[in-house]
């Protein structure tokens, strides 16, 4: 007799879980645009080296991001700022 699969596994979260493919902080912003349009989403969800969700990022901000003055290609998505600390995202 076969065992029923096991469902897979799911990070951690704080509060709500809104669906969307998930990225790390680590990930550079020219993969999260990657991984977004692979995806055909609107927004990533993203998480934190624990694997709990820090935050959304839409496609605009890692746009206007990418297209900035001062960006690179080694720009993660923890080096995002709003003004107000760091990597605060749209939620």
């Amino acid at each position: 007799m076969t065992p029923p699969p096991t469902p897979p596994t799911q990070p951690r979260t704080r509060g709500a879980d809104p669906a969307g493919p998930r990225v790390w902080l680590t990930m550079t912003v020219e993969v999260a645009l990657s991984v977004m349009a692979a995806a055909r989403a609107a927004h990533l969800v993203v998480c934190d080296e624990d694997g709990l969700r820090v935050g959304l990022v839409t496609r605009a901000r890692l746009t206007a991001v990418r297209d900035g003055a001062g960006y690179t290609d080694r720009v993660r998505l923890s080096d995002l700022t709003d003004g107000h600390g760091p990597f605060v995202l749209s939620r």
